[in-house]
């Protein structure tokens, strides 16, 4: 799941300094779950923005409205009344939500309260851990569930590089290394043929714009 974080609040503050209407739109999505962008972390945004223009006295008015996600087009219609009564919207979504929210109103500033961190899983509450980098080019079926994208340093898709040390990756004594843990969970899986299936190079496709179309769709966006 995508895991997002607030920008720090004097960032958001300068970006709506010109505006006196402002909508503070959240997310029920990813955001929500992670703590960082549901109706909670939206009011509790615009406690704190309202406190920060009284303070400096250019008080604002901030409205806050939560969809259920920002990065579907059915639940963004709801916006669609109570945005053009605002000047500017800021988005509590990850980034995804932020530019469809800005193609549905192009009139207006989109501004995000959100840095979007990574794709991840729940460590503990508030605690979230980078799992995936979205690459495209999926080799976890080799490497027993352990991403050596996301793992290593170097994103090393063939086995580790002259750095491993007991374990250990040469970046720092507190970093395990990726292909090491990958090497044992092999071993005790009794799959360390699949290290040796070698791996082309990554084309790094992620590093361009994508569409995703599920399969079975294929035919209804033919074209497109």
């Amino acid at each position: 799941m995508v895991k997002g974080k607030r920008k720090p609040l004097e960032e958001i503050r300068a970006a709506l300094a010109p505006y006196n209407k402002v909508l503070v739109t959240g997310c029920g999505g990813c955001v929500s779950v992670c703590l960082a962008g549901g109706q909670k972390e939206v009011n509790l945004l615009m406690d704190d923005l309202k406190m920060l223009f009284k303070q400096a006295n250019t008080p604002k008015h901030l409205k806050g409205y939560t969809v259920e996600r920002q990065c579907n087009r059915q639940f963004l219609a709801e916006l669609d009344e109570l945005a053009p009564q605002a000047e500017c919207l800021v988005s509590m979504a990850c980034g995804a939500g932020v530019q469809y929210l800005a193609e549905r109103f192009p009139n207006m500033p989109v501004f995000p309260a959100i840095n979007t961190i990574a794709i991840g899983v729940d460590r503990e509450i508030g605690i979230y851990e980078e799992k995936c980098r979205a690459c495209g080019e999926c080799v976890l079926a080799y490497t027993g569930g352990i991403c050596p994208v996301t793992r290593c340093a170097k994103c090393l898709f063939n086995g580790p590089c002259g750095g491993t040390n007991k374990g250990m990756c040469e970046i720092s004594n507190d970093i395990p290394c990726a292909w090491y843990d990958i090497y044992n969970r092999l071993k005790d899986q009794k799959r360390l043929g699949d290290i040796l299936k070698i791996q082309t190079p990554m084309e790094w496709r992620n590093q361009t714009q994508r569409t995703v179309i599920q399969e079975g769709y294929e035919k209804r966006y033919a074209g497109r």
